[in-house]
């Protein structure tokens, strides 16, 4: 178990430390809400479902850490901290956007070439079906299918945890 630990530790030290600079905006207060962060999680293991990424679940717990420390102290919230506090929940978002794409991405990479070229037209490029359907020499309604169906696949799949 021990073992296992240190390995969480080392795969995700760096992911929490850097969320919670950007939340706390201190260097030695992320540094110490980390280690509480990690010492949570050990409590906390067995409360872990799955239903997202660990990453996330980790910095769901420090997230909360910064909370906890900003109450237990009283600190007083100035400007600057009120302002931290608003763009956290931005950070947090974008953060938890960029694993959702990820995993969105992963998914779309098992695709067939075309599909994956529909997918990434029609997501990246933001072209019309008509002009993808031109693009790949197809019409405008199996560009729309194929996206579609590609679509509802990626979705059954997190919908169950694949």
């Amino acid at each position: 178990m021990q073992e296992e630990l240190e390995k969480i530790y080392e795969k995700y030290y760096q992911t929490v430390f850097k969320y919670l600079i950007c939340l706390t905006k201190n260097v030695d207060i992320a540094e110490e809400l980390t280690q509480e962060t990690f010492y949570k999680m050990i409590k906390k293991i067995n409360t872990y479902k799955g239903n997202s990424k660990f990453s996330v679940w980790l910095c769901e717990i420090a997230k909360n850490t910064w909370y906890d420390e900003l109450r237990k102290n009283k600190r007083k919230l100035d400007y600057k901290a009120e302002e931290n506090i608003a763009d956290e929940r931005n950070i947090e978002a974008d953060y938890i956007a960029k694993e959702k794409a990820e995993e969105v991405y992963q998914k779309i990479e098992m695709f067939d070439e075309e599909t994956k070229r529909v997918m990434y037209l029609r997501i990246n490029s933001e072209l019309s079906f008509k002009q993808i359907g031109d693009i790949l020499g197809k019409s405008e309604t199996w560009a729309r299918v194929t996206f579609y169906r590609a679509k509802q696949k990626v979705k059954e799949d997190k919908k169950y945890g694949k």
